[in-house]
Formats: structure tokens, sequence, C-alpha cells
């Protein structure tokens, strides 16, 4: 008898801080068969998390389920008791959360939370679980798995907290597991490769998938069925091909056209005169940096290092992007400005001046000055303090604001990033992911940066919200002068909003400069492979781009690079042993400030980004 996964007439209640319920589902039917994935697409708020958790009988705090069935192997799920359920979950139906920071124990090495699930449940002997988990990581592209192993969720990158997330769901092998936003944090590139593992998952185990996402162009490379939700309703439920070619309703045809894709040519680049590059508002001098730290037992050495050498400027009113795969060192440069990770050698610079690499030795003025907002609200959010407290703390701490005149500077903050004055009083778990990162970035704001780092500020949303936070950063950009550092994976945003492109690849940049000159041919060979790797909204599009890539001459299998030769050289297209292995590749100028790292001559750089 074939394995099936059946949600019927799911009703799902939440709770207002008033004590009323009031229904977020309403009466969903959602069938998966084994080997098949059903995706569930929406904006925030639509009831897709709610309802992949409801797939596993499971409601979250402040909502509850009051309707409906789920059947697992002609097991009704919400009918059975809560030990039975917990012998079920995670051996026959397992879930990928979205948010891997905020569901990974910080005091526990991933190796071990990944063989939890298989000491609960009793699969394979002890001896078999680091084999096990040695393979997921191999499965997902992680690097140097045994080290990985045995770093904490902190020590790794967020799209690196995902794959570990995706391996500790697939630990025992289930029926069925919910992807609730499993790509998001992921780079372009690093999107492919775990696709692939979880579209190989599924066909080589004959595992069935509830797949909750807002990207439609990944959803088009793993589904077999979309669902398209809108305020705990079913809006439309059609195979893939038919509602990417002929949607029905105009709810599925807004999604569709909210999708941004990276333009084919450089004209999309407004060209806006920026401003004069006089003295540099913030800059990196020649930064290394690493997570560990050298004892004289244990002294550090180059592969320890997360950057090397970087040097990077940010001028008054500039959007710089950084991009590049899942640890690169995007988010530790950031990290590194902003004194929450100390440098090992190099300066950081704010108008010339040198800033301590202790956040606890800069000053108060310096902390004001560079804010930060991170990829995961949930994180930074505090669950248990009201959002007028979230605000408010910093208005205390940079400005003396307390009282009446807090409240009323709350409350303006809250109206310039278009939330109701109301949610003041609010607490993070009553608001939607959008809803959280405008508080996020109200609160950033509210103490009057000269520069914001923008850390995935946006991965985390569907792209109707995702597109009405990057406008309401654009206008405030405009209205207050600030600048940023917009960290990134999205490539098509990068394009919509950046002046100039930083591209990072194992802790080194590869290329650096203007916006209309960096998505232009001639490309790094690394940048066209970030640039080939954007999903397209077309069904196949991830078997065309894995067989273009299955023929390409590169060994991936060797030894990796002395730090003192280019680190993209196994990986490289256009590798040649003559000159590759001479040394770091030198920075050529190509004009406007656009300059490539690159030993290859200039007629032997991509020209197109399918090159690779």
């Amino acid at each position: 008898m074939s394995k099936k996964l059946s949600i019927k007439g799911l009703v799902v209640e939440a709770q207002k801080p008033s004590g009323e319920w009031f229904t977020i589902v309403h009466g969903v039917d959602v069938e998966v068969k084994a080997g098949e994935v059903v995706a569930l697409i929406g904006e925030s708020g639509a009831g897709k998390t709610t309802i992949g958790l409801g797939a596993l009988a499971y409601s979250r705090p402040g909502t509850r389920i009051v309707g409906g069935s789920v059947n697992l192997d002609d097991v009704d799920l919400l009918s059975i008791g809560k030990n039975q359920r917990r012998k079920i979950r995670g051996k026959k139906i397992a879930y990928v959360a979205q948010s891997a920071s905020a569901a990974l124990n910080p005091a526990i090495k991933l190796g071990k939370q990944v063989k939890e699930s298989l000491k609960v449940h009793e699969i394979l002997n002890p001896n078999g679980w680091d084999k096990r988990v040695m393979e997921l990581f191999g499965l997902l592209d992680l690097p140097g798995p045994e080290e990985l192993a045995d770093r904490y969720p902190h020590q790794v990158s967020g799209g690196q907290q995902q794959r570990v997330m995706t391996a500790m769901a697939m630990a025992c092998l289930p029926d069925f597991i919910v992807f609730d936003e499993p790509t998001t944090a992921l780079d372009v590139t690093t999107q492919v490769e775990v696709l692939k593992a979880i579209k190989d998952v599924i066909r080589k185990k004959g595992t069935g998938a509830i797949y909750v996402s807002h990207d439609l162009s990944v959803v088009a490379q793993v589904a077999d069925r979309i669902i398209v939700l809108y305020d705990g309703k079913v809006v439309e439920n059609s195979r893939t091909e038919d509602i990417l070619e002929s949607p029905k309703e105009e709810y599925t045809k807004a999604l569709l056209n909210a999708v941004r894709s990276v333009p084919e040519d450089s004209s999309f680049v407004k060209k806006d005169i920026l401003p004069p590059k006089n003295e540099p508002l913030i800059e990196l001098k020649n930064i290394y940096a690493s997570y560990k730290r050298s004892s004289w037992l244990k002294p550090l050495t180059e592969n320890h290092h997360i950057l090397h050498g970087i040097n990077l400027s940010v001028y008054p009113g500039e959007v710089v992007a950084l991009v590049g795969e899942s640890g690169s060192g995007k988010s530790t440069i950031a990290r590194v400005m902003t004194g929450l990770l100390s440098q090992l050698s190099g300066e950081v610079l704010y108008e010339g001046t040198p800033l301590s690499p202790k956040v606890k030795k800069r000053s108060l003025e310096h902390l004001r000055l560079v804010q930060m907002v991170c990829q995961s609200p949930d994180t930074t959010l505090n669950p248990r303090q009201p959002v007028l407290e979230a605000i408010g703390r910093p208005l205390e701490l940079y400005f003396g604001l307390s009282g009446q005149k807090k409240h009323e500077r709350v409350k303006e903050l809250l109206s310039m990033v278009e939330l109701p004055s109301d949610y003041a009083y609010r607490y993070p778990p009553e608001l939607s992911g959008g809803e959280k990162q405008r508080v996020s970035l109200a609160r950033a704001f509210g103490v009057n940066p000269s520069i914001i780092l923008c850390d995935e500020v946006l991965s985390a949303l569907d792209t109707i919200v995702a597109t009405s936070v990057l406008d309401l950063l654009g206008d405030l950009k405009k209205k207050l002068d600030v600048a940023y550092l917009f960290i990134s994976h999205d490539l098509a945003t990068v394009a919509s909003v950046a002046d100039r492109v930083v591209v990072l690849y194992s802790g080194r940049i590869c290329e650096d400069g203007p916006i209309e000159k960096v998505f232009s041919p001639p490309y790094h060979p690394y940048t066209a492979l970030l640039m080939s790797s954007v999903p397209e909204l077309k069904h196949g599009w991830l078997e065309q781009i894995l067989d273009s890539r299955s023929t390409e001459k590169k060994d991936d299998t060797g030894p990796i690079p002395e730090r003192s030769m280019c680190a993209f050289q196994p990986r490289c297209p256009v590798y040649d042993k003559t000159r590759c292995e001479k040394g770091l590749p030198p920075g050529r100028n190509l004009g406007d400030n656009h300059v490539i790292y690159c030993h290859a001559e200039l007629d032997r750089l991509p020209y197109s980004r399918s090159f690779v």
C-alpha cells in the first residue's frame, strides 16, 4: 500500500491579546503521496507555516487546531496521544524550520544535535551515528564535515546552519518531510546543491514533502503541485506547470509578477550621480579575522582565517552590496565593522578614526553611528518584551529619552516604517516576519545612524512583503541620507538597490566595482557562476543547470589550494596550472574603479553567464 499524508478540513485558531480566538486557517485540504512534493505558497500571514506544522499535528503557542484530520498511513495524528505523536515525529515525518538560528541549540555542537534524533528513535547503533552525520553533511555540500560537526551554531554561517537543520530532518530517513523555507538563508550556488539533494532524497527514498516557500522560482524546481494560499484559504491548487504557465486567479498572477530576476544587461541600472568620493565613511584596511583564538598550545594557521586581507570602503550615502556563497565571509565583515568580532590584524576606520576591535571599548557615539539589522529578527527581538521596549531602549541609551517623550518617538518610528502606532504594545510573537523586520529597521533608524549594515534583511520575507520593505529602505535612504552595507545572496535584489558590488569567495575579494560593471561582461569566473545560479521561473531549470555543470572540466576533489594561491581554482573553468599557481591573483582595474582579481587574461574571462 502506497504511503500517503492527508490533511482534511484543517481549521486553526489564534488568540488575540484580549483572549479572543479567531480563525487563521479555514478548512484547508492537502494531500501528499510518497515521492511527491506539494508546495504551499503565499505572502506572509497566509498560513503556510501553520499548515506545515499542522501536518505534524502541532500548533505554535497562541494557536490551536480545532478541526479536521491529519492522516499518516491511515493514523489520524490528531486523535492519538502526545507520546505516540512524539514517536512518529522525526521518524516518520520530520520538519525543517525556517529559522535555523532560532531552532538550533546554541550550547550543543552541531554533530551532536544531528545525532539526537537517531538516538531518540533508536536508529542504527552508536557506531553508525557519526557515519550517518558525515554522509548527510557530504550530501548537503557542507565544507569540512568533521570539523563542522565539532562547531557550535554561532560558529557557522546562516546558510550552513540551514543545511545542518536539513540534515537533522533527514537523519532518520522519514517517509515525509515538511520543508519550511529550507533555502531561504542560502546563497544561489548552495541553493542549487541543496535543491538537488532534496530532489535526490525524494527520488531515491520515495520521500513525500510539503514545501513551504515564498520563492516561486525555487518552487518551480522542486514541486509537482502548488497550492496558493491567502488569508488561510486555498486560492488555487494545480500542477506546477499549469500554475506557472496559465494561472487562473488574480492573486496567483500577482505573486508571479512579484518575482524579481537579474536583467540580462546593465541597462537596468539607474545612472544616479553618486556622492563625491572624498573620505570614506567607514573603511576596512587589510583585515584578517577568525572565530578561533590562538594559544601557545594551538597557534592559529591561515586555514583558521575567515577573512584574508580584506580592504573595503563605504562612502557617505552609498549602497555597497556584499555577495558570495554561504561561508564566504559576508556576515563576518559586518561583525568586524560593528566590533562584535575582533579582527586578528588590520584596522577599522570611521571617517579616518581607528575604532577599537571590541564593541565594549567603542564610544557610545560610534556605536550609534554604525547600526546593524540582522537576518533573523527572531534572534534580536526579545519575545518577552513589547515593541515599545525593543525600539525604546536605544532611545534611552543614546538620547536619554524616557516616559512620554520615548513613547511619542517610538510611535513616530513605527509610522516611519509603516506600522500602526498600537504595535508599540504588541510582542514579537504576535507579528509576522515582515512586521518584525520593520520593527528591527525602526530600532536601527531611530538612533540616526550614518550607516546601517543590512545582513540578509529580506531573506525570510515573501516576495510581496520583501518588495515593500525594499521600497521602504529606498525611501528612508533618501529622507535620512544613510549609507548601507547590503549583505545578500539575492542577486536580483542587489541589482535593484546597490551602487557598488563586492564579490567575496573564501574570505577574499574576487571582484569590486560599480553595479553596472560587475553585472555586465566580462565577468570574474566566480561572478559568472553566481549569476548563472539564480533560479529562473521555469520548470526544469534545475535539471538544465545541473546537466550543464556536469560537463565542466574541474577538479574539486583535490587538496584545498594554499592561501597564497587563488582559492577558486578547483572550481574555475579557466584554470591554468602554469598561470594560476604562481600566487594570489592580481587586482586588475578594468576602468571606472572596476577591479577583478584573476590570473586569466581579459579575453579568457567569461562573457556570458552560461559560461559556467
